[in-house]
């Protein structure tokens, strides 16, 4: 898996950059070299903050702790990342590299369960056209973590959502 480490603000230190490859390296029992694995370290207030994101076969897997260390940083995105593999390994065993789910490779003793179906509940709705601050507000009224509306400027299906920091985040459809 080829590793890419970001520092915010900040230099990454050798020893660090040695001890994250070391770390994703037990992911790559999952993975195969066309894995690609992102890791951004910045510091927000006292904390440390480390985000972990590995993109294979189409499928991004993410976490994104904060810690007082970054070696428990670190520990526990990797922690939260296989527990992700293993919790949904019956809908990713088609993805990950083959063996990935052999006998013998996930020794713990947490147990899942193999559920193959989804609770889905559908909703459906008209989407008015509207402006992103038009949005936000129809969001924080309804309190919710997210709308979706179409955006009156570019005509595009977007979502408004609040993000862990307090500020908002915005997505928007390109259509192929």
């Amino acid at each position: 898996m080829k590793v890419t480490i970001v520092g915010r603000q900040m230099n990454v230190w050798d020893e660090m950059k040695a001890t994250i490859e070391a770390k994703l390296a037990k992911l790559d029992k999952y993975f195969s070299d066309e894995g690609t694995a992102t890791v951004t370290l910045s510091t927000r207030r006292t904390q440390k903050c480390l985000e972990v994101t590995i993109v294979y076969a189409g499928t991004i897997f993410r976490s994104e702790v904060q810690d007082e260390t970054f070696r428990n940083a670190l520990d526990r995105a990797v922690y939260t990342i296989e527990r992700q593999i293993r919790k949904n390994k019956t809908r990713l065993a088609k993805r990950l590299r083959s063996g990935a789910f052999d006998q013998g490779i996930i020794e713990t003793g947490e147990e899942f369960e193999e559920d193959a179906e989804f609770t889905v509940r559908r909703k459906s709705f008209t989407l008015k056209p509207m402006s992103v601050e038009e949005a936000i507000m129809q969001m924080n009224l309804l309190d919710h973590e997210f709308f979706v509306f179409k955006d009156d400027d570019t005509e595009k299906v977007c979502v408004v959502y609040k993000r862990h920091d307090k500020t908002y985040g915005l997505i928007s459809a390109d259509e192929e």
